[in-house]
């Protein structure tokens, strides 16, 4: 019960409107915390994502932000002009109408990226955040400086000015003259066939004749025709006239070397022998020694004696 009788003992004055930069903004504890709105607001930073503002005499209709908005919240109508309107405040030149420049903020997401996109800087977002209406409708801000009428007006005189430019891309036409006569097409070309000349003079009395033309024959068709070859020691070369005569050396073809016949080479004598690695220039000479064997002994056969007959 003290608590609470302290709160309204402490409620006897409100706070003071303050910003949330200032450093004393959270030492305010006590107080009537609601604000008397409308009368009393908040101050609001000037840089901040609220309602969007055009303005629309720097505005050269290029539809950037048209194109760029995520929720199609911007809508824009442009009549072309046939010379410049106007000039911005940074010197570019206007040569489209804005006949509708709408901006619904109610579809609008506050994401900013009109203002980013804008060449002129024309569309802003100013401090203003409270737009609270009634009807839905209300929210659609219309910032176009053309009425109905004078779109209507500025739209037919383009349209003439086209008109005016294509009749003078067409040829003249002379009042004399009928149309069908300007329009008739060319005729096709014909050849014309040439009289063959008189073979004689010939009088008023006498009969022309007239020949027709003769129709050139067709040229043969190209037959290549083959030279016999020249001679193997003179022949004439491309180019060259006929009197003058070119001394060709004809080139002897080297004959293909013969296949590669291993010959076989007799064994070298036991005294002397070549070692195989050795360069042909270079002679080794190897020793070597006979080794007797020895001779086996012959296989005993007895032999029979005869003995002598007696003389008795």
């Amino acid at each position: 019960m003290s608590l609470t009788l302290r709160h309204f003992w402490a409620a006897r004055r409100s706070r003071k409107p303050m910003a949330v930069q200032d450093s004393s903004y959270f030492d305010l504890q006590s107080g009537i915390v609601t604000l008397q709105y409308p009368h009393q607001t908040l101050p609001v930073p000037d840089n901040g994502r609220y309602q969007l503002d055009c303005e629309i005499d720097d505005c050269i209709v290029c539809d950037k932000c048209a194109k760029v908005c995520p929720v199609d919240c911007i809508d824009i109508e442009p009549i072309k002009s046939s010379e410049v309107i106007s000039y911005t405040s940074d010197g570019s030149p206007v040569r489209l109408y804005a006949a509708k420049f709408d901006i619904d903020m109610a579809k609008c997401c506050f994401c900013g990226l009109c203002t980013t996109v804008c060449p002129t800087e024309c569309l802003t977002m100013t401090n203003e955040y409270d737009f609270s209406v009634v009807d839905i409708t209300d929210m659609n801000f219309q910032f176009s400086n053309l009425s109905a009428e004078q779109a209507n007006k500025k739209r037919k005189l383009y349209e003439q000015f086209l008109a005016e430019k294509e009749a003078l891309k067409q040829p003249s036409v002379s009042k004399e003259q009928p149309l069908t006569e300007a329009i008739k097409p060319k005729p096709v070309f014909k050849p014309s066939l040439k009289v063959a000349p008189k073979t004689a003079e010939s009088t008023d009395n006498q009969t022309i004749k007239i020949e027709p033309a003769e129709i050139p024959t067709p040229k043969p068709a190209f037959k290549p025709s083959f030279k016999p070859a020249p001679k193997p020691a003179e022949s004439a070369a491309v180019g060259v006239p006929n009197n003058e005569v070119v001394k060709v050396e004809t080139v002897e073809i080297p004959k293909p070397k013969p296949a590669f016949k291993p010959s076989f080479k007799p064994a070298p004598k036991p005294a002397e022998s070549i070692a195989v690695g050795v360069p042909n220039s270079e002679i080794v000479k190897v020793e070597t020694k006979v080794i007797e064997m020895p001779k086996s002994k012959p296989v005993f056969r007895p032999t029979m004696k005869i003995t002598p007959k007696n003389t008795n």
